[in-house]
């Protein structure tokens, strides 16, 4: 819209004449357009004509006329220019400036006042200027507005401006949207420190930016200068590989995508990502647009991030590793590499659920090897690994790639078998694998030999019970081990009960041993001349509650499995030398109580320093050594022990002299203080010329040695004789005295019956036949 001519003031301007289209003369027309656009009057049919062609073009065009006319005060807009503004076709346009400019954007006001004034003054700059104007329905209409002065009075003042109004509204949203989106990349490219550049192929131009100018720190470079010192700054080794790929790609006319070094302006050495693509502009000519970017700290963290993953994942193989190693070592034995009792326990339960499902049998072969200690102690513990390592070797290879053998700890095996028909199958195994281990084992020069008892179990069905089908084989080992060893045999419920006794014996030995049930019994020895008390042997009896008196025959096997024997024969030791004292205040003098001592008695180091602490007086004790004992090879701790019995004042007495272990060169280097002559030899004394010489060459022996000589089994008169008339020191047997408690003891020395050796042997026939039996060690009796 124009404003009125520069020459006239605001307050001096005419109100705009409100026309919708030039009036028509009868007499005028419109010629062709002249040059500055508007036509010259010719005759009406051509300006009809040529008024309708220009008005279709004008409307086609999307052009709001408009008409200016100052000196005829006449103003007129088009139909275009009035539909622009939301105003309809027949709506009048009053033509009112002032009115007119507040429609006008505020922010657009001034400059269109300006502009008006500057376009009536035939400025070119101001031919065209864009402004915002309100829209009839309330919303802002981007009008650029195009104009010029055509008529001038003589004072060149414009008379009349013609002009076109266009809406531009969607070109200036598409502008906005345009800017915004330019905004916004400038802006990210900013924030992201991202240089661009352009390069004209076809021209061989390149142009930076001034981010990538930056980046690459050429600080005297221009946009267009940058492009030639860029090759220059790749570092050295990176310097072929890159300019190769520019070249490649720029010859194929595609983008690239890479990663190399720069030393920039300042020295530093960085590290640059590059993208770029190629396209084809709108001329035709060839360009090339990329990007590059400085991540160096990126490809730092990279790298960073990519050694802690290395880092990471070896860690994790290694903890795989060693949790691979963990359960290895959790179910299976370090020494032997089988599995252990944990996985036996896994295994079993697993072949268990898979014989009750399908009908089968499973078989359990319980393994111990056979004199595999002796190998132990005396080879020493490597000589006993060598021998475990071989065992588990020979059970490997004798059984099926589907058994299972695991070692369950120390010496002992157990190999699971599945069967279909079970005994003979299983005996066989059993048989070849006693075989195999019976052969001799080459050590270090030394030919070992030991072999293995196994007790087996089977069981099938849906019943099938792992955890006593494995009870049962150990129960079948047992009575293997008891029959004879290097055998195998077949659980049984004859050997289970068998072993159930044994148990509730064994536990009841051990409570016995809490309610102190084990107690003395005591068996004078006498002076083979005078039949004086010399001492007295003090045996162990089991005072059960429910089977009254037991002598060690009933126990001492089950003992000694308890390890048990050493603790019952301090017991009794203890209550010996209490006795002794409660006899000695009655008035009662006895010289001397000997005790047995076991073989693992014997070994214990703490031998010693508990035998210091009862005090015992020395000589009156003597420690009758057991035929189990062998004195011609004890250890180091039982030579040891024995020297300190010495110190501490007990007497050293060698039992079963003449069966037992015991030789002469063992009584040398011992010095016992007494040896007994074993009942054996002293039975047939009376009928026996020949026992009667060798009972007085042992008698010599030990009057050769200075040591002390003992019948024991003296149960008769004539023993009694003739021992007197062989030179025997003391005598012990029913035939002068039985065992009996504490209590009965000194009633019986006051009554002195063993000075009628006939009365008490009438009494022994007696006894005899109501004894608890004939028993089968020195702690059974005299």
């Amino acid at each position: 819209m124009e404003r009125p001519q520069t020459a006239l003031t605001p307050e001096k301007r005419e109100r705009p004449v409100k026309q919708t289209h030039p009036p028509k003369a009868a007499n005028v027309s419109c010629d062709e357009p002249a040059a500055d656009g508007f036509a010259s009057y010719t005759d009406d049919s051509d300006i009809a004509e040529r008024e309708s062609r220009w008005n279709y073009a004008l409307v086609g065009s999307g052009l709001g006329v408009w008409d200016h006319n100052y000196r005829l005060d006449k103003k007129y807009y088009s139909q275009t220019w009035k539909s622009i503004r939301g105003m309809a076709p027949d709506e009048e346009a009053d033509g009112d400036y002032e009115a007119w400019l507040q429609l006008v954007h505020p922010d657009d006001r001034d400059f269109v006042i300006n502009a008006i004034e500057r376009q009536n003054a035939g400025d070119p700059d101001y031919h065209v200027f864009q402004y915002r104007e309100r829209h009839k329905d309330g919303h802002w209409v981007w009008i650029e507005c195009r104009g010029a002065p055509v008529e001038w009075d003589e004072n060149g003042a414009a008379q009349r401006v013609v002009g076109t109004d266009t809406d531009i509204t969607a070109r200036k949203e598409t502008e906005e949207m345009l800017a915004q989106l330019s905004r916004r990349l400038d802006l990210a490219l900013q924030i992201s420190d991202i240089g661009v550049f352009e390069a004209d192929i076809d021209h061989g131009t390149v142009e930076w930016d001034d981010r990538l100018i930056a980046i690459y720190g050429l600080k005297d470079a221009d946009r267009f200068s940058a492009a030639n010192a860029w090759l220059s700054t790749v570092h050295p080794d990176d310097r072929d590989r890159v300019n190769e790929t520019v070249e490649s790609n720029v010859n194929n006319e595609t983008g690239f995508h890479q990663e190399f070094r720069i030393i920039r302006g300042d020295g530093a050495e960085r590290i640059i990502r590059a993208r770029s693509a190629f396209f084809v502009d709108g001329n035709g000519c060839r360009k090339l647009i990329g990007a590059n970017w400085d991540v160096t700290e990126e490809v730092a963290l990279r790298n960073e991030l990519q050694r802690a993953k290395d880092l990471a994942e070896a860690r994790n193989r290694e903890l795989e590793a060693a949790k691979e190693s963990i359960e290895h070592l959790a179910f299976h034995d370090y020494l032997t590499g089988l599995p252990n009792r944990r996985y036996l326990d896994k295994m079993l339960e697993e072949l268990s659920a898979h014989c009750r499902e399908e009908g089968l049998a499973l078989a359990i072969l319980h393994i111990d090897l056979d004199r595999f200690k002796q190998i132990n102690d005396t080879l020493g513990h490597r000589a006993g690994d060598y021998m475990l390592k071989h065992a588990a070797r020979v059970l490997r290879d004798s059984i099926r790639g589907t058994d299972f053998v695991a070692r369950i700890g120390g010496d002992e095996f157990v190999v699971l078998c599945i069967v279909d028909t079970p005994s003979k199958k299983i005996a066989t195994v059993a048989e070849r694998i006693i075989r195999e281990l019976r052969k001799p084992i080459k050590y270090e020069g030394h030919d070992c030999r030991f072999g293995a008892s196994i007790g087996i179990a089977i069981d099938s069905g849906p019943k099938l019970d792992e955890k006593q089908l494995l009870l049962n084989a150990d129960i079948a080992l047992y009575r293997a081990k008891g029959s004879g060893r290097n055998r195998h045999e077949f659980f049984s419920n004859a050997a289970r009960r068998t072993i159930l006794t044994a148990k509730r014996l064994a536990d009841e030995i051990l409570i016995g041993l809490e309610r102190n049930e084990f107690v003395p019994f005591y068996q004078p020895q006498f002076d083979a001349r005078t039949l004086d008390i010399a001492g007295i042997e003090t045996l162990a009896r089991w005072q059960h509650p429910e089977h009254g008196l037991l002598a060690p025959d009933r126990f001492l096997d089950i003992a000694e499995d308890l390890d048990v024997v050493s603790t019952i024969d301090a017991l009794i030791l203890e209550q010996a030398i209490a006795d002794r004292k409660a006899w000695i205040r009655e008035g009662f003098t006895i010289p001397r109580i000997s005790v047995n001592v076991s073989g693992r008695r014997l070994s214990d180091p703490q031998l010693g320093k508990k035998l210091r602490s009862l005090k015992i007086e020395p000589g009156t004790v003597s420690f009758e050594l057991l035929e189990s004992i062998s004195l011609d090879d004890c250890d180091e701790a039982v030579t040891a022990n024995l020297k300190k019995l010495k110190k501490l004042g007990i007497d050293i007495e060698v039992d079963d002299f003449g069966t037992g272990h015991a030789s002469i060169v063992s009584l040398l280097r011992l010095s016992p203080k007494t040896l007994k002559i074993d009942r054996e030899l002293i039975r047939h004394l009376p009928q026996s010329a020949e026992q009667r010489k060798l009972v007085r060459s042992i008698i010599e022996i030990g009057r050769s040695l200075n040591i002390l000589v003992t019948a024991e089994g003296v149960e008769t008169a004539d023993h009694v004789r003739i021992l007197q008339e062989l030179g025997c020191d003391m005598l012990q047997g029913y035939a002068l005295a039985r065992p009996m408690s504490g209590l009965q003891f000194p009633a019986f020395i006051r009554g002195e019956s063993w000075r009628q050796p006939e009365g008490e042997a009438r009494a022994l026939q007696k006894d005899l036949r109501h004894s608890v039996g004939r028993p089968i060690s020195k702690t059974a009796s005299g």
